[in-house]
């Protein structure tokens, strides 16, 4: 009698730890988003500050580091084409609104360099692919 009840207990014990496994699993999956499309991504060194990534993306012959407007904001690489602002990831919606004031002032295209410092930064990426915007995204992997 003993054995069928612990027999009992073993197979929801054996139940409830699969079934842990597999929500983890599925949370898992949702992390390791794959973007939709092939953005630019630079692989650079971890653990640094924002001015860091600025300074090895914006070199003189790119664009202009810290370039200041007539309102006296600052775009972080003004470069021929593109007004771009650097962010890490985590303040995606900031930096989409900065680059797009940025554009409006220069006349030139909006653009995001965001910082990934984790895998689980790519849920960032897919929050500004939901957009469709104009807006032209790089990455830098920083991990």
């Amino acid at each position: 009698m003993r054995k069928r009840q612990n027999f009992g207990k073993n197979r929801v014990l054996h139940f409830v730890i699969t079934l842990i496994l597999m929500a983890s699993g599925i949370y898992y999956l949702g992390l390791n988003y794959v973007p939709q499309k092939w953005y630019e991504t630079q692989t650079m060194m971890p653990n640094q500050v924002e001015s860091y990534y600025v300074d090895q993306w914006c070199t003189p012959d790119f664009g202009r580091k810290e370039a200041i407007l007539w309102d006296m904001t600052r775009v972080d690489c003004l470069s021929k084409d593109y007004a771009i602002e650097f962010d890490f990831a985590k303040k995606w919606a900031e930096s989409i609104g900065q680059a797009l004031y940025y554009s409006k002032l220069t006349g030139k295209n909006p653009a995001v360099v965001l910082i990934l410092t984790s895998p689980a930064d790519y849920r960032y990426v897919k929050r500004i692919e939901r957009l469709e915007s104009e807006i032209k995204l790089f990455l830098v992997k920083a991990f």
